[in-house]
């Protein structure tokens, strides 16, 4: 055995599964056809896959929405709310995915979080006190089962317990120890059904060992998987990590019975060093990170080849991998015909690193045509430098990335200014993006109609929706994003640096895919973006439209960045550019502008040593940068959501934005406690339903949740507002939960205002 892969892209490599899913959820297709679907589908990969000479091929990577849901569906780790409704199994899986309003009942999706330092979200598991886990059939078996069928060597897949439980939530006062018995008997089961089944290997994914690792955390790690290696049943059982080094528990891994360690020695640079210097167990495997599964450039193979000549000196059996799973990058640039072919010979999909795999194993068994072709590739340069961005940011200056007066001046004087009544209520920025939406850009794009006829098509649909925010009785309105595909390949492609695909999708969360641009050189702006259909939207209304802009760090880290520079230089290109927006913006009559960093956390190094240091001292004044120059009257808004923000909340509040939306209601609202603890100073819109799920909040719950957080902030400190942007979501289901909203924070002004009357 020498070549394999951790995992494999699943929703299709022309989003398949997204639209079988969609037909499915209205009732277009039966489970048993979305089934069929499903198959076809990991049938293309693994013929894909076979065909590239891949000595193992995995199999449990491909999912209907996650695989952590994936590992705990199987496990029976489904809460009595999910279970009640009595809903088929697949039914019941969506229902934890999406949540259910229907016949059978109501009940809110699993929270939603993002997968390490990655754009891609995985659900949040729920022990309480009546988890009851037993092995289900959930998928895993029947995929192996399938794939050995076919002749393949398959590798089954699943989470491994430490990271389930490191991953998961704990209610009803339980916690992870609680539920270690149980996971052995669970995962042993697994292990020998899979092994009886023909498994010769099993994966068992640890990522969470990347993060800094406690006594208490290796004490746990420990205990469950020494009883569980004592019996392996005859399978041999690897250990995969990816995202980051082990250092922390290298030396737990080495002293427990593995059959193979799997390492990443892209982002886990110091697994490299920590193996040729501690060395490596030589009754082990080692499954080698070698091919970058998260960005989209050829690998260079003479770096490659010499990190694995080190490798070859400390780890005799030694397979060659990717860093971690190919879900994180496209399919394969054959589909591609909107980059030119001198510069896609530089890029690397899914199935191009499938055959680097293939070079590099070539290469240490004496073929060096491709390697060859590699270092001509390598040898000359791939772009032009921008001399006159990088010299303006050469001479910025530490004012140049700090705002004047104080932001509790500058609230003060927003108050005057906007007259906002209490509670304002507004959305995070775009509306949904309907099939007329989205055949008006694809006629565009295709020359079937002309830019007038595009944009005219555009402006009656803000003229439409700012009519209906006037009705429904929002304070601070937004005009809808018509003319905007993905939040960060709109700015990108009005920017100087950036190449597109045509059919690049990237699985975000369930089976929503988004098309990441590519940083290829220096990045500029040269036009203006937003203003002409930001200040058409504010001639409509006499109430306030915000300005809306992607944060210059969610543009670098949703993009696919460049390995030649460092992120910093990168992000303040795009923050020069952002901050010419922000003033022209300002310049034309708009007074709130929303500057969205969700990706903020997401690039969050996963060791707290390097949070600052590596990260978060540079991220911080870059955002500021794009908004330092603005008025004090003039406010600005910023977004976030679906990470822990928490650990950080002092750096979200160093953004110095005067106002910060977020999720919170899908989770337990424990960050809004931490807002209070730590005297946060921005002022807060904590969403108060989620948009990911299409249920309708009731106006009751949506008070209730509005109470929760006026029992933690004080009224002056809070919007009002859903958790994310509503592009996604169709319309009739965001009418009426915006018209609960709206009323149901009517309702609690009106108890405000009774409860400030004085008494007689």
């Amino acid at each position: 055995m020498t070549k394999t892969i951790i995992g494999y892209p699943r929703i299709g490599e022309h989003r398949e599964l997204k639209f079988a899913t969609q037909k499915f959820f209205k009732h277009q297709l039966t489970e048993d056809e979305l089934l069929k679907a499903a198959k076809d589908l990991r049938d293309k990969n693994w013929a894909t896959l076979k065909a590239t000479g891949l000595d193992q091929i995995p199999t449990g990577d491909f999912s209907f929405f996650d695989t952590t849901l994936d590992t705990a569906f199987l496990l029976n780790i489904v809460p009595k709310r999910y279970q009640a409704l009595g809903l088929s199994p697949l039914a019941e899986y969506f229902a934890l995915a999406r949540g259910y309003q229907g016949p059978a009942g109501d009940v809110k999706a699993l929270s939603m979080k993002k997968w390490f330092n990655t754009n891609y979200h995985y659900l949040v598991p729920e022990f309480d006190a009546d988890t009851q886990i037993k092995v289900g059939d959930w998928q895993l078996f029947a995929q192996f089962k399938d794939a050995k069928e076919q002749g393949l060597n398959a590798r089954p897949a699943l989470v491994g317990p430490y990271t389930l439980l490191q991953l998961s939530r704990f209610l009803d006062g339980k916690q992870a120890e609680d539920f270690v018995p149980a996971l052995i008997d669970a995962y042993s089961e697994i292990i020998a059904k899979l092994a009886s089944l023909g498994a010769e290997w099993i994966q068992l994914d640890e990522p969470a060992l990347v993060y800094d690792q406690t006594i208490a955390d290796k004490a746990l790690f420990t205990s469950l998987y020494q009883p569980l290696l004592a019996h392996k049943h005859g399978a041999k059982i690897l250990a995969q990590t990816y995202f980051g080094d082990v250092t922390d528990a290298l030396s737990v891994l080495a002293s427990l019975p593995f059959d193979g360690l799997g390492l990443d020695f892209i982002e886990g640079k110091a697994n490299l060093d920590l193996v040729t210097s501690a060395g490596f167990p030589e009754d082990k495997v080692l499954f080698a990170g070698i091919v970058n599964g998260k960005n989209i450039w050829r690998t260079n193979y003479d770096q490659a080849l010499a990190t694995l000549a080190q490798l070859d000196q400390v780890a005799p059996q030694l397979v060659l991998s990717t860093s971690c799973s190919l879900l994180h990058v496209p399919y394969t640039t054959r589909n591609e015909d909107q980059i030119a072919p001198e510069e896609l010979q530089y890029l690397a999909f899914a199935e191009e690193k499938l055959t680097e795999l293939a070079d590099l194993d070539a290469a240490r068994n004496g073929d060096n045509a491709a390697l060859q072709a590699n270092e001509t590739l390598f040898s000359k340069p791939r772009y032009q430098e921008n001399a006159a961005i990088n010299a303006k940011i050469a001479a910025l200056k530490p004012e140049d990335y700090e705002r004047q007066p104080a932001r509790k001046e500058r609230l003060a004087l927003q108050a005057k200014e906007f007259h906002l009544p209490v509670l304002p209520t507004t959305t995070i920025g775009s509306f949904p993006q309907t099939p007329a939406v989205r055949k008006n850009r694809a006629k565009f794009r295709k020359g079937e109609i002309s830019e007038e006829e595009y944009t005219a098509f555009n402006r009656a649909e803000t003229k439409r929706w700012i009519d209906i925010q006037e009705e429904l009785g929002l304070d601070v309105l937004v005009h809808g994003e018509f003319e905007r595909n993905d939040m960060v390949e709109y700015f990108g492609d009005e920017l100087e640096g950036f190449r597109f695909t045509a059919n690049g999708w990237v699985q975000s969360y369930g089976t929503r895919g988004v098309k990441p641009p590519i940083i290829w050189g220096d990045v500029a702006g040269t036009h203006p973006i937003t203003v002409a259909e930001t200040v058409y939207a504010q001639s409509l209304t006499d109430k306030p439209v915000k300005g809306m802009l992607t944060g210059p760090v969610t543009i670098l880290n949703w993009s696919f960045p460049r390995e030649d520079v460092s992120p910093k230089l990168s992000t303040e290109q795009i923050a020069l550019a952002l901050a010419d927006e922000t003033l022209d913006l300002e310049k034309h009559g708009i007074k709130i502008i929303q500057i969205d960093e969700p990706a903020l956390r997401e690039n969050l190094p996963l060791r707290k040593k390097d949070w600052f240091s590596k990260y978060l001292d540079w991220a911080v004044p870059v955002f500021r940068l794009v908004s330092s120059k603005v008025q004090p009257t003039t406010q600005i808004h910023t977004h976030m959501c679906y990470s822990e923000f928490g650990d950080i909340i002092e750096a979200i509040d160093a953004l110095d934005a005067d106002v910060i939306s977020f999720e919170a209601a899908r989770a337990d609202l424990t960050l809004l406690d931490i807002l209070h603890d730590t005297h946060f100073e921005t002022e807060v819109g904590p969403g108060v339903y989620d948009i990911h799920s299409p249920r309708v909040p009731s106006e009751d719950e949506i008070v209730t949740i509005i109470h929760k957080i006026l029992a933690r902030l004080p009224q002056e400190q809070v919007w009002i507002n859903p958790g994310c942007g509503l592009k996604t979501r169709e319309e009739p289901e965001v009418l009426a939960s915006l018209k609960n909203l709206v009323a149901a924070t009517k309702q609690v002004r009106k108890e405000l205002a009774h409860e400030s009357q004085p008494t007689v």
